[in-house]
């Protein structure tokens, strides 16, 4: 049961005006129709109903109200989602829940003024903007992403926010201090520029510190190593209830657009090599959030995007996390290509020698394969007659024994055989007897992928046929054509065609409405006469088949119970059925 609250909401919102700021809605009759973002597909078959104020995709069997696609499509849940749409409308959500306030919309605003806090000291800061400018960032980025710095004092942050009334839990709550082992309070971050990392919509939700290299003691022994400092070149905002790593991928509240537009994204290890990318042009770059590439981040990605570019560094460090990234990437279904980078150690290099070099990279990407084969084959085929050369065979076999698709998997399979001179049956026989080369962790993460996806709701024959009576009834504004059928519907479906020909467009009962929903959502042209006549025959014939079915079997039951009235009333029935020749059973 809705609450008042999202029911105000959901009253202030147009469902076509709010879908059409993600996708592409044409007119279909009383609705609208587009591709669904939530699958592949090239013939649309996602329906918004403005009557019903609701969305339904008769490809993948999904849909729901503003909440559940906003949900659905930025990777939120219902307390995030609240809280945009509340946001959008002006609706007052404190006094609604203070619990959940404290704990999710305080913690917002804390990372907000953090955000504001850091963006001021940068201003301020000649080192800092120094290192940014060196770095080759201009003004127009810095300032886009909200980028900032603290000094190296350790409560900075905490005095500011302290003196404007936050409580010293509420700071540890927000990952913004930390306590040390004597119990002092004091900043996480330090000497650091200051990456915020926003969520998918666009708020602040952590950040990354880097420090600056005079204050690293790794590379500066003289920097002071005070109590209380976090040591490590980059440090992380900690996990909170608003901010987990796994689900956040760098930028995309910025890329995203440029992902759908291009249904491909091009991944990066950090964050200045995605906002060096991002400056050099490439606008469809994402980072992952200090942590590795996780099934979370590619199942909010693929909504948006077929194809992922991986752009790693070029050491050793950075092809083995390519090569993993690979791996789950295809293991969930996407196209996946490498772009290698020679003579510079990463693309934030690479971009900073150059602006169009980051546009190259990417352009001369080359699919996974190819990258396996660079990686691990020598061309030379004495080699694979040593343990070290089948071992890397082996390695490359089973990456392509995992691929998703039979005809890639078959046109790789060739390719190998070409490369190394061993006959590409050879090669399938040393890839079944070697087995796995990828990781089964991987299909495991895609198993879970699948468990996760809302289930379609099935129908049957007879239920999708007066589905499209009801649609046809609808689109056509004349609900005769529906109810001159009604001996053939069930008493369910009865139900449902005095609840549309009342004028309701919905029902408590959530069977009832979700047959209405189907039936409003696909109401889009009106058939042609014929058509209409078509689908009340098969209607039709549908009925009969299944009522001489029933009707065969009670006469089995009564007969074999010795039921003699029961055997005459069955036996009675079936002879007043139309012919089977006429109801085309």
């Amino acid at each position: 049961m809705s609450s008042p609250t999202t029911e105000l909401i959901k009253g202030k919102l147009d469902v076509v005006e709010f879908l059409r700021g993600y996708l592409t809605l044409t007119p279909a009759g009383r609705n609208f129709k587009g591709l669904c973002p939530f699958h592949h597909e090239k013939t649309p078959s996602f329906m918004v109903s403005p009557e019903r104020q609701s969305w339904h995709c008769f490809g993948c069997g999904i849909g729901g109200d503003v909440f559940a696609f906003l949900m659905r499509y930025e990777n939120l849940d219902f307390s995030e989602a609240l809280r945009v749409l509340a946001e959008k409308t002006g609706v007052e959500l404190r006094h609604e829940n203070p619990a959940e306030y404290k704990y999710s919309g305080l913690l917002y605003d804390l990372n907000e003024q953090a955000k504001k806090f850091y963006q001021k000291l940068l201003v301020a800061s000649p080192i800092a903007q120094k290192y940014l400018n060196e770095r080759g960032l201009t003004h127009e980025t810095i300032e886009t992403f909200e980028l900032g710095w603290v000094p190296n004092e350790p409560e900075a942050l905490s005095m500011y926010l302290l003196n404007a009334g936050t409580s010293p839990q509420d700071l540890l709550q927000a990952g913004l201090a930390m306590k040390t082992e004597r119990g002092m309070m004091l900043d996480r971050f330090r000497a650091r520029i200051m990456f915020p990392i926003h969520n998918h919509m666009g708020r602040v939700v952590g950040f990354t510190g880097r420090i600056l290299p005079q204050f690293d003691p790794t590379v500066n022994p003289a920097a002071a190593s005070a109590s209380g400092f976090m040591p490590g070149k980059y440090v992380n905002s900690p996990e909170t209830p608003i901010f987990q790593k796994s689900k956040l991928i760098y930028g995309f509240w910025k890329s995203k657009d440029a992902v759908r537009a291009e249904k491909r994204a091009v991944l990066v290890e950090g964050q200045m090599d995605f906002l060096m990318s991002w400056q050099s042009g490439v606008k469809n770059v994402i980072a992952s959030s200090g942590t590795a590439l996780t099934t979370d981040h590619l199942r909010a990605l693929h909504r948006l995007a077929e194809e992922l570019v991986i752009n790693f560094d070029s050491d050793t460090a950075g092809s083995d996390a390519a090569e993993r990234a690979i791996d789950l990437a295809e293991a969930n279904d996407f196209s996946v290509k490498v772009a290698t980078i020679v003579g510079f150690k990463d693309a934030a290099e690479a971009a900073q020698a150059d602006p169009e070099n980051v546009k190259k990279i990417v352009a001369a990407a080359v699919p996974a394969p190819e990258f396996y084969f660079k990686k691990y084959l020598t061309g030379n085929r004495a080699d694979f007659a040593t343990r070290d050369g089948l071992t890397k065979l082996r390695t490359v076999l089973g990456k392509l024994k995992h691929m998703a698709s039979p005809v890639e998997r078959d046109y790789w399979m060739q390719e190998l055989a070409k490369r190394t001179g061993i006959a590409a049956k050879t090669l399938t026989e040393e890839a079944e007897k070697a087995g796995t080369g990828a990781s089964s962790k991987w299909q495991v993460a895609s198993s879970d992928q699948e468990r996760k996806t809302p289930e379609k709701q099935e129908f049957g024959r007879q239920e999708r046929l007066a589905q499209k009576l009801f649609a046809a009834a609808l689109a056509a504004n004349d609900m005769a054509i529906a109810e001159n059928c009604v001996t053939f519907l069930t008493p369910l479906q009865r139900e449902v065609l005095q609840l549309i020909i009342a004028g309701k467009r919905a029902s408590e009962d959530p069977v009832l409405d979700a047959m209405i929903s189907l039936a409003v959502l696909s109401a889009a042209d009106p058939l042609l006469p014929d058509e209409v006549a078509r689908l009340k025959d098969e209607l039709r014939k549908d009925y009969y088949r299944e009522r001489r079915k029933m009707l065969t079997q009670a006469i089995k039951n009564a007969d074999a119970n010795g039921n003699a009235d029961e055997l005459a009333a069955a036996l009675k029935d079936l002879n007043e059925l139309p012919m089977a020749g006429e109801d085309g059973a």
